[in-house]
C-alpha cells in the first residue's frame, strides 16, 4: 500500500512539473520573447517589411520575382511551387551535372543574354540560386550587368542609375563578406525616381 502511494505521488508530481514546464516554454516564454522583440526590434520582428506608397511592397529578407525591363532582377529561386516561395524554403539539391539543373542555367543564360544586348559576360550569380532559394540580394556586379537595360527602359542616363546601385549596396559591417544590393530596395528606388521625373 505504501509503494502504491509513492508511485501515486511521483505520477502526481511528474504531472505537475509537466503542466508546470508546457505554461513556461509554451506560455510564458514565448509572450515574453515576442513582447522584448516588439519593443526592442519592431522592424525586424514584424518580417522586415517594406512599404511603397502606404502598401506593403514585401519583405527586405525575401526575394520576389521581377521580369520586366525596367526593373533589376534577382538570383534564380530554386523554392518549389512559385518562386521565392517563403513556405518551401531550401536549395534545389540538384548536382553540377544534373540536366534539369544545366537545362535551367542554359534557359536563364539565353534570357540574360537576350534581354541584357551587348552585355556578354553574365555573372555567376545570376544564373545561380542561393541555399535558400530566397535571397533577396545580388551583387553590385550582378546589378551593374542589367544597368544598361534598366537605364534604357526608364529612360534614365546610365550615371543615374549606377548612382542608385551604388547608394543602395550594402558592405558587411565585419571584415568577411561582400557587397550585396537588395533588389526591392533598389527597384523601389528606381520608381522614386522615374516618378520624381513625372
Amino acid at each position: 500500500m505504501k509503494r502504491f502511494t509513492t508511485l501515486s505521488s511521483l505520477a502526481c508530481s511528474a504531472t505537475m512539473l509537466f503542466l508546470l514546464m508546457a505554461l513556461i516554454t509554451g506560455g510564458a516564454y514565448p509572450l515574453i520573447v515576442t513582447l522584448l522583440s516588439q519593443a526592442i526590434f519592431p522592424q525586424a520582428s514584424n518580417g522586415s517589411l517594406l512599404t511603397y506608397r502606404d502598401r506593403i511592397a514585401g519583405s527586405a529578407l525575401i526575394g520576389q520575382s521581377f521580369t520586366r525591363p525596367e526593373y533589376f532582377s534577382g538570383r534564380p529561386s530554386a523554392t518549389v511551387q512559385a518562386p521565392y516561395n517563403a513556405l518551401a524554403s531550401g536549395g534545389s539539391n540538384l548536382s553540377n551535372e544534373n540536366p534539369q539543373l544545366m537545362a535551367r542555367i542554359d534557359a536563364d543564360v539565353k534570357r540574360l543574354l537576350r534581354e541584357n544586348a551587348g552585355e556578354k559576360k553574365i555573372p555567376v550569380g545570376l544564373v545561380t540560386a542561393s541555399g535558400s532559394g530566397l535571397d533577396p540580394h545580388i551583387s553590385p556586379q550582378d546589378a551593374r550587368y542589367q544597368l544598361a537595360r534598366v537605364a534604357s527602359a526608364r529612360g534614365l542616363s546610365q550615371m543615374q542609375v549606377n548612382a542608385l546601385i551604388e547608394r543602395y549596396t550594402q558592405t558587411p559591417a565585419v571584415p568577411f563578406g561582400n557587397p550585396v544590393v537588395n533588389v526591392l530596395e533598389l527597384n523601389m528606388a528606381l520608381d522614386n525616381m522615374t516618378l520624381g521625373q513625372r
